[in-house]
């Protein structure tokens, strides 16, 4: 696939300072597998559904699992912001939004 997304050396050099200290057995490739879970959440695919050249789904799914769980990603994204000058943003996807089709009559008596 050509269409496959990769972090740049320089995007994994600002990425580098948040990532944990790795204890006993080395981690694999961190560049594949940020990329890979980069790739996965930008698509909106599920793991299993991952390109194979990111590598197993499964190490994918348990990085993101374990960083996410440890704060890392929050990490990793208030540094990038905090780069750009940004002192609060708050987004919100209207896609995680459900409202009930009574939602609207609530008031309405």
């Amino acid at each position: 696939m050509s269409d496959l997304f990769w972090l740049s050396d320089a995007q994994m050099a600002r990425l580098e300072p948040n990532f944990p200290k790795s204890h006993g057995k080395p981690r694999v490739d961190d560049r594949r597998v940020l990329s890979g879970i980069i790739f996965v959440n930008r698509n909106g695919l599920r793991w299993r559904d991952a390109p194979k050249e990111y590598g197993p789904h499964k190490t994918l799914y348990n990085r993101w699992k374990r960083w996410s769980d440890k704060g890392i990603f929050a990490a990793m994204m208030a540094g990038l912001a905090a780069a750009h000058g940004e002192k609060k943003t708050v987004m919100i996807d209207p896609t995680y939004l459900k409202a009930h089709r009574t939602a609207s009559s609530l008031g309405v008596k």
